[in-house]
């Protein structure tokens, strides 16, 4: 049955949204007046097929970075949207791309909009969406692609920049841990046999080296595969930044993400209460942004807004402030964006500089205690035996 996506205003004087199923447009209108609803819009949705699991995954970041640099490119070539669609299915690897935009292309020769075709399709990113909706109204949909794009490039590098940072910190505890795991699995058991045998009561570090041991052999699997369902997780997840040990350095990535992209939706025309919207689901804590988007709604200009809500560093409000006052707000946002970056950059580098040698201390510790707990009771055999 077909569906339709519908905005209308309830009892109350609230609008609301959603969709409902209908054999027509008469018959969702009467099903809304049914529900008490008023409809003031009412368009056709997408009708979803079961088992389509795989083909509504939202589409990679990186692949929104191409489909925005390739789009631009073709129409500044003065190729049709529809056939630009075409290109880009037939140059798509995966069947999951292709068959979207083969999507794409069937409903813009059915007369919807790219950026309508595109929120339908439930698979592209909000921000995405509304700076194709606003090229489409103001006619510069190429230049418009171009900036999403930079965007987007912007986000990647951020993103690759803190993977890189925390790589070796990573690789170095896997690869400790690992030496650690094979000590206790199976270098460690194996003393243990002998030091039964000897009948005596074994120092405090070797009785809890082996406890240690039997543990790991007993629930290592168990344990390792939790762990891994746990990362398989979080990776389907799709967090917006790997988590960082420390606050202060996370919300510094943060702004930098948020604030370059709420100025890309206002340079785009999105409006200032839209384009918070947008941006809420980047942030950990998409509340604050809800709490800025309200106050800026009520007449409340965003330095204003920001102030109050009380969780924004000092420097970004007042350069907000500041850029209002003069009349470029985006630039300030940029400003904002670029300067908590190189803040978090430096952090970042500071703190590389900490944890590499904490961690050779720490791993060197374990190791030791493990060498003192197994060369203890061989220190002592001598009164062992007796």
């Amino acid at each position: 049955m077909p569906r339709y996506r519908y905005t209308a205003y309830d009892p109350q004087g609230n609008a609301v949204s959603g969709e409902v199923e209908a054999t027509g447009e008469p018959a969702a209108v009467q099903a809304l007046r049914k529900e008490g609803l008023v409809p003031v819009q009412l368009r056709p949705g997408i009708e979803r097929k079961a088992g389509t699991g795989k083909s509504d995954r939202r589409v990679p970041l990186e692949d929104h970075l191409l489909f925005c640099r390739s789009l631009a490119s073709y129409l500044r070539g003065g190729l049709t949207l529809s056939h630009v669609l075409v290109l880009l299915a037939k140059q798509s690897p995966g069947s999951g791309l292709r068959d979207l935009y083969t999507r794409l292309r069937e409903d813009v020769e059915g007369g919807r909009s790219l950026g309508l075709a595109m929120r339908e399709s439930g698979r592209f990113r909000e921000d995405l969406v509304g700076m194709v909706e606003s090229g489409e109204r103001s006619g510069s949909l190429p230049q418009v692609l171009d900036r999403a794009a930079r965007l987007f490039r912007l986000e990647i590098s951020l993103r690759r920049r803190v993977r890189s940072a925390l790589t070796y910190p990573l690789v170095m505890a896997a690869v400790g841990m690992a030496v650690v795991a094979f000590l206790l699995v199976y270098v460690v058991p194996r003393l243990s046999a002998l030091f039964e045998d000897l009948g005596e009561t074994l120092p405090l570090p070797t009785r809890l080296l082996l406890w240690i041991s039997a543990l790991l052999k007993t629930a290592g699997i168990p344990v390792l595969v939790v762990l891994l369902l746990a990362l398989l997780w979080l990776r389907r997840r799709g967090t917006l930044m790997p988590r960082l040990p420390f606050r202060n350095l996370r919300e510094r990535i943060t702004l930098s993400l948020v604030f370059s992209h709420l100025a890309t939706l206002l340079d785009c025309g999105i409006p200032l209460v839209q384009a918070l919207s947008m941006i809420a689901p980047m942030d950990p804590d998409p509340a604050r942004w809800a709490s800025v988007s309200a106050r800026v709604g009520k007449g409340y200009r965003l330095g204003q807004a920001l102030e109050d809500e009380g969780s924004f560093t000092e420097d970004a409000v007042y350069i907000v402030q500041v850029g209002e006052a003069g009349g470029e707000l985006s630039e300030a946002l940029q400003q904002v964006a670029d300067n908590s970056w190189e803040i978090a950059e430096n952090r970042m580098a500071r703190l590389a500089d900490l944890v590499e040698p904490a961690m050779v201390l720490a791993l060197g510790a374990l190791v030791g205690f493990i060498v003192v707990a197994i060369l203890l009771p061989i220190f002592d055999l001598s009164s062992l035996i007796r």
